[in-house]
């Protein structure tokens, strides 16, 4: 029986970090699904972490955890497919130190991602992310991090954990103004910035008063904004600007909605799909082709511009083979 503990610290150490040089993001998000696996894993069998084995670890288990994870924690298609992605990148890693464990490493290997089903996105209308903006109260230090920190998410479209990581030096004023962030896999990407975004970050930044290396947004006690915390300050922001704004009670708004409002902004705009994809630091395409579906001016457009098809005589389609005829009358 082999202990899992030294797999799990080696594949941190070696695989993740060393091998990969894996974004910090990345580690997290291993980190956090391995801790709940751990947790659910003692719950079930009553067996501490530093005991486990790898048998311990078999498909049943893996498929218990991830129904765990969509009824109990309320977890979604997309988050329980990217914890099984953690957990199958450790088992391919301990394929090839314990070949001793082949049978069960290939069945949780087996285990299928989950289809997702892709919804239209959701973003802010202009009016709508005006108001999300005005109900920033500009009287405390919160509400002001907090418009500085909407403003540059909705002109941008920066992931909620680029924003998380920007020090103040990352905000670049001078000729060419722009943001420098580091995105998915540690790629680095530089947004140009408007001039009235540029002067809030301006006032931010001044009233932030710390050296170029500290967070650009932080909480009250200093520390980096968490993602909870970001998402959690869009809630209450939201409530606010309800009232004013009725149509934004009927809209669930997330840090991601204020990425999409970017980049609807520039679609609406005529900015080339290519040229967003290069905004919003999207590997591929197609990726960036879901606002495009998202957007029914496009497509009203696209309508206009075909001629109805020329009138054709009506009549019953004859098959003319027998193969054909078959197909066709099942």
């Amino acid at each position: 029986m082999t202990s899992l503990a030294p797999l799990l610290q080696a594949f941190f150490t070696d695989r993740l970090m060393t091998q990969r040089q894996a974004s910090p993001n990345t580690i997290a998000s291993y980190r956090d699904t391995f801790k709940l696996l751990l947790a659910y894993v003692q719950d079930q069998t009553g067996k501490t972490p530093s005991v486990l084995a790898i048998s311990d670890l078999d498909a049943g288990t893996i498929t218990g955890f991830l129904t765990y994870l969509e009824t109990v924690r309320g977890n979604s298609i997309r988050t329980r497919n990217a914890r099984l992605a953690a957990i199958h990148s450790l088992f391919t890693y301990a394929a090839l130190r314990h070949p001793e464990h082949a049978a069960v490493i290939q069945r949780v290997l087996a285990i299928p991602t989950a289809k997702i089903q892709r919804n239209i996105v959701s973003w802010l209308e202009q009016g709508e992310a005006d108001a999300l903006l005005a109900a920033c109260n500009q009287e405390t230090r919160t509400g002001r991090r907090d418009h500085a920190l909407f403003s540059l998410a909705i002109q941008t479209g920066l992931r909620v954990s680029e924003l998380i990581g920007l020090n103040i030096a990352d905000i670049h004023a001078g000729t060419g103004p722009h943001v420098h962030c580091l995105g998915k896999g540690l790629k680095e990407r530089r947004t140009p910035l408007l001039p009235p975004v540029l002067v809030i970050l301006g006032s931010w930044i001044k009233e932030h008063g710390g050296p170029a290396d500290a967070p650009l947004f932080t909480t009250t006690t200093g520390h980096r904004l968490s993602r909870d915390a970001i998402e959690q300050r869009i809630r209450v922001t939201v409530t606010t600007a309800a009232p004013s704004c009725p149509t934004l009670k009927d809209k669930r708004v997330t840090a991601h909605t204020l990425r999409h409002t970017s980049a609807m902004k520039l679609l609406l705009a005529g900015v080339d799909t290519t040229v967003i994809a290069l905004w919003l630091g999207h590997e591929q395409i197609s990726t960036t082709n879901i606002y495009i579906h998202a957007d029914m001016t496009l497509k009203e457009k696209a309508i206009a511009k075909v001629a109805p098809p020329t009138a054709t005589a009506a009549g019953r389609y004859q098959p003319s083979d027998s193969v054909m005829a078959f197909l066709e009358a099942l």
